[in-house]
């Protein structure tokens, strides 16, 4: 319908959407009897069985990628060293051409799972690693030198003291990994393997617009299924590091740590507000304008005037 803008009410946004099409009823009518139907989570070809698979390739290559990236995100957090490769693997990832590593991986190895791993754990690999490397050197620096005062070894501060307090990112960083994934395991069907991309290239193929549609919702909510599971997994974690005696270590080192910038904090006022004192005890009296604090200071600090 053409808008006049005469008969447009003043103050009223202009625009009428339009009614949505009788073939938009019928898609989602079709998928909802597609994804409700009992043959369809029936058999080699039902969504039970896709599930497993799309299940087994993602939560394998992602266990992979975490026994790769988190100890070499730890030590490139933990030693200061190779940030430059952890960047570098952050840009990677992102400009990763998954399809063509997939066709390359599979031309040199053959038909096996092994091309579908090998793209996925290149996926999820930077996205660990980078986020591990940026939670373990937001750790305070101060907590990190009282661990050490107190006789702690470079690994005991590693794992009692930055492993705690940069787990948040760390979880964050395998929640991204994870989901980028489940999302991307949609290739393996590329290479004639199963999952959830099944649907969405046997449907491209014989242009079923609701076996394509179905598939790519599967995907979506298996993705927001474990991501829901992981941030469980992370508020748990954090509450048993926080209940735990790594909690308990970590809040006295904060504790010393923070009494550590005080004492600094009170030596440095102390020298500037020593000269002033003496200055006001060799005339006699303290000087008019002077911090009547200053004696206090140097006695809290056991320095003799």
């Amino acid at each position: 319908m053409p808008w006049v803008a005469s008969k447009v009410p003043f103050g009223r946004f202009p625009f009428v959407p339009p009614e949505p099409s009788h073939e938009m009823f019928e898609l989602f009518k079709n998928l909802g009897a597609w994804l409700t139907s009992g043959a369809q989570w029936t058999g080699p070809d039902g969504i039970a069985h896709r599930l497993a698979e799309h299940l087994q390739y993602s939560l394998l290559a992602t266990l992979i990628a975490a026994a790769i990236g988190l100890p070499l995100g730890l030590l490139i957090g933990h030693t200061g060293r190779g940030a430059f490769l952890a960047i570098s693997l952050a840009s990677f990832g992102r400009a990763l051409p998954t399809v063509g590593l997939v066709v390359l991986v599979f031309l040199a190895g053959g038909l096996s799972i092994l091309p579908v791993c090998v793209t996925l754990v290149a996926l999820a690999v930077p996205a660990i690693v980078t986020d591990t490397y940026a939670g373990t050197t937001a750790v305070d620096p101060d907590v990190k030198d009282a661990a050490r005062g107190q006789g702690m070894r470079g690994h005991q501060v590693l794992l009692q003291v930055e492993l705690p307090l940069a787990l948040p990112l760390i979880m964050t960083g395998l929640r991204l990994a994870l989901i980028q994934v489940v999302a991307t395991a949609t290739i393996a069907a590329y290479v004639s393997f199963g999952g959830f991309g099944r649907y969405v290239f046997d449907g491209l193929a014989q242009r079923d617009l609701v076996q394509v549609l179905g598939g790519a919702v599967l995907v979506a909510l298996v993705a927001v299924v474990l991501d829901a599971a992981l941030a469980a997994l992370q508020r748990f974690l954090q509450g048993r590091v926080r209940g735990g005696v790594q909690g308990v270590q970590v809040a006295r080192l904060r504790r010393a740590a923070g009494r550590g910038r005080l004492d600094e904090g009170l030596r440095g006022r102390g020298r500037r507000l020593r000269p002033a004192a003496r200055a006001g005890e060799a005339g006699g009296g303290r000087e008019e304008g002077g911090c009547p604090q200053c004696a206090g200071c140097e006695r809290s600090l056991g320095w003799s005037a």
